[in-house]
C-alpha cells in the first residue's frame, strides 16, 4: 500500500470572492485607474473589508503620487467589489448600497525619501522601490498536457488554479444561482519517489452556498461542473488506486451569510496562493495595490519570466531564481540560480547566460515587459503565474521570446 503521506504535495488556490483576493481585485483596480492616468505615477494601496449584521465596511489606506487628478477611489473600490458579485447584503455584502456599506478613505502621497530614489530620469537612475529579495519559478510538470502546455508551472498549483478561475466563471455567467462569490480550492498531487507528478490524490473544494441547498446536492454538482470540467481527466485517475477523493466544504456547510460577513479580509494575505503554490520559495512581499516600479512586483514578474524561458529552453526541468535590491539602487546586489541538479550546465554558468541576456534594473524589467499599464486587476485572483498571455496585454511576463532562448542556448 502506498503512505501518501511520503509523496504528497498540496497547494491551494482562493476565488476572486474571496475576502482577501476582493482586497487584491480592490487594489490593483486602484493600480490601473491611476496608471491610466499618469503611467508614471506610484501606487501603494492596502485595502480592508469586513461586514457586520448592520453594514459593511471598505478601507483604503496607502500612498499614491501621480501627475493629474486623483480617481474617484470609493467608486471604484464599490463596483470592484459589486463586479465580483457582492451586491446583497444577506450573503456578506452589499457593496453598491452607501446605507449598508461605508467606504473610508486614508491615502496620502508617496514619502518624498522614497520618491527621490525611484523616480530617475534614465534606467541606471531609477532605482528599486524598496529593499528586498524576489522569487522566479517554473518547472516542465504541466508539459505532458495538450490543455496546460506552455505553462511551465508546478501541476498542484495549476490544477488548484483552474478550480478557483471555474468557481469564478460560474459565479460570473450565474451558472449554478445557489453558488456564492466566496470559495476556495486544494490540489494534493502524489508524485513518485523520484519526483515526478502522478495524478490529483485528493481535491478540497469550499463554495459559500444558499441556506436551503443540500450537502449531497452541492458535492454533486461541484464534482461534475468544477473539478472534473477544470482538472484534466488523466489527473483524477489513479488506477490501481481508484479515483480521486473530493471533499466539498469540510464542515459540512458553508451557508449564506459568508465573504466579509465571515472573514475579514486584507490585500496581500495570499501571497504564496498568487505565486507557485508552496512548490518554490517567496520572498514575502505582495503583488497587489503596487505600481511596477516596487520591486516586490516588477522583479517577482521578471525572475518568473527569466525561469520560464530557461526552461523552456531545455536548460532545466526546474528553475528557481532570487534576486535581491536595496531601496533607490538600481543593480541588484544579488542573483541566485537553483536548477536542483537539472540542469544541463552547472548553475554558475546558467547564471551568467541569464546576467547576459536579461537586465535586472528596475526601469529595464518595466520596459522589457511594458509594465506601465492597466493590466493588474486580471492578475488579482486567480494566479499571477501560470496563465496564457492574452492579445490584450495580461500576463506579458508569460510570454516567452525565441530570441532570448536563443541567447540562453548559446
Amino acid at each position: 500500500m502506498v503512505d501518501w503521506l511520503d509523496h504528497v504535495l498540496t497547494s491551494e488556490s482562493v476565488a476572486s470572492g474571496h475576502p482577501d483576493k476582493v482586497c487584491d481585485s480592490i487594489s490593483d483596480a486602484i493600480v490601473d485607474a491611476c496608471i491610466s492616468i499618469d503611467p508614471n505615477a506610484r501606487v501603494a494601496v492596502e485595502t480592508l473589508v469586513k461586514g457586520t449584521e448592520g453594514k459593511s465596511i471598505i478601507v483604503l489606506a496607502g500612498e499614491v503620487s501621480l501627475d493629474g487628478d486623483a480617481p474617484d477611489y470609493e467608486t471604484i473600490a464599490r463596483k470592484t467589489a459589486a463586479d465580483i458579485g457582492y451586491t446583497d447584503h444577506a450573503i456578506g455584502m452589499d457593496a453598491t448600497s452607501t446605507s449598508l456599506c461605508d467606504v473610508q478613505l486614508h491615502i496620502t502621497t508617496q514619502s518624498a525619501y522614497i520618491s527621490q530614489g525611484v523616480d530617475g530620469d534614465d534606467i541606471d537612475s531609477q532605482g528599486a522601490g524598496d529593499q528586498g529579495m524576489m522569487f522566479g519559478y517554473a518547472c516542465n510538470e504541466t508539459e505532458q498536457d495538450e490543455e496546460l502546455r506552455g505553462r511551465y508551472f508546478p501541476i498542484a498549483a495549476a490544477l488548484a488554479q483552474r478550480l478557483t478561475r471555474r468557481l469564478d466563471i460560474i459565479q460570473r455567467e450565474g451558472e449554478i444561482p445557489w453558488m456564492r462569490p466566496d470559495g476556495k480550492s486544494q490540489v494534493s498531487v502524489w508524485y513518485t519517489p523520484d519526483g515526478r507528478p502522478k495524478f490529483a490524490h485528493t481535491v478540497v473544494i469550499a463554495t459559500q452556498h444558499a441556506p436551503d441547498v443540500l450537502q449531497e446536492h452541492i458535492e454533486r454538482i461541484v464534482r461534475k461542473e468544477v473539478v472534473e470540467h477544470a482538472i484534466p481527466a488523466r489527473w483524477l485517475n489513479r488506477p490501481p488506486y481508484g479515483s480521486y477523493k473530493l471533499i466539498v466544504n469540510g464542515t459540512g456547510a458553508f451557508p449564506d451569510p459568508g465573504g466579509p460577513y465571515s472573514d475579514a479580509g486584507i490585500t496581500g494575505r495570499k501571497i504564496v496562493v498568487d505565486a507557485y503554490g508552496g512548490a518554490a520559495r517567496h520572498g514575502g512581499g505582495a503583488f497587489s495595490g503596487k505600481d511596477p516600479s516596487k520591486v516586490d512586483r516588477s522583479a517577482a514578474y521578471y525572475a518568473r519570466w527569466v525561469a520560464k524561458h530557461v526552461v523552456a529552453a531545455g536548460l532545466a526541468d526546474r528553475c528557481e531564481i532570487q534576486v535581491s535590491y536595496v531601496i533607490g539602487r538600481a543593480q541588484p546586489i544579488g542573483l541566485l540560480v537553483n536548477t536542483s541538479g537539472t540542469g544541463i550546465i552547472d548553475d554558475l554558468e546558467l547564471t551568467n547566460r541569464i546576467l547576459n541576456t536579461f537586465d535586472w534594473r528596475p526601469a529595464s524589467m518595466i520596459r522589457d515587459l511594458d509594465l506601465k499599464r492597466p493590466i493588474y486587476l486580471v492578475t488579482a485572483s486567480g494566479g499571477h503565474f501560470g496563465r496564457s498571455p492574452t492579445e490584450d496585454g495580461h500576463f506579458p511576463w508569460e510570454q516567452i521570446h525565441e530570441d532570448r532562448i536563443a541567447a540562453l542556448q548559446s
